[in-house]
């Protein structure tokens, strides 16, 4: 089994009804003939609008519904604006059940974002699953099953970006895709 994780591309905000740029457009457009040759059987998508503008060219070219999972949504970091927010967002790293006001832990995100995964690893009849969400969120399941993937390789991801998770025989491996 392959888990395509999908990065969202470039948007206008980080709202949840925040769509792409234009930009972005242009890149959801590129994503269709790369994410062809991986041979995509499911989508399953965060609600955000610019998770769902990312992946509908794709989905609309191989007919392949897209399947909404709240879980999927990006994490919270806190309601209230922080100046320093770059500074608490790499604490949370570290402190995986800091909690900010109207936030949520690093640890309860991937509580949400792992229950999705373990939907896809119970379903037999999923081989090649796209899986399209947010950085944050994300860079915490990648850490999860590759603890080198931290903070800093957050800031380095790019959108869109795609990793393959790939689970054989139990083993879980995480490898960036070349784009």
């Amino acid at each position: 089994m392959t888990i395509y994780l999908i990065r969202h591309c470039k948007a206008t905000g980080q709202e949840p009804l925040a769509g792409l740029t234009n930009e972005g457009k242009e890149n959801a457009l590129e994503l269709v003939p790369i994410l062809e040759k991986f041979r995509i059987d499911h989508i399953i998508s965060s609600p955000y609008k610019r998770a769902l503008q990312t992946i509908k060219p794709f989905s609309e070219s191989k007919r392949i519904p897209i399947i909404i999972d709240e879980n999927l949504q990006e994490r919270v970091l806190s309601s209230d604006p922080m100046e320093d927010w770059l500074e608490q967002l790499e604490r949370t790293f570290i402190e995986r059940d800091l909690i900010f006001l109207g936030g949520e832990s690093s640890n309860h995100a991937l509580t949400r974002i792992r229950k999705v995964l373990d939907e896809v690893f119970e379903n037999e009849q999923m081989e090649h699953v796209a899986i399209v969400s947010h950085g944050n969120i994300l860079s915490l399941l990648i850490n999860h099953y590759d603890p080198t993937f931290g903070f800093a390789q957050w800031q380095q991801m790019k959108n869109p970006d795609i990793f393959a998770l790939e689970q054989d025989n139990g083993m879980i491996s995480i490898n960036r895709m070349e784009q």
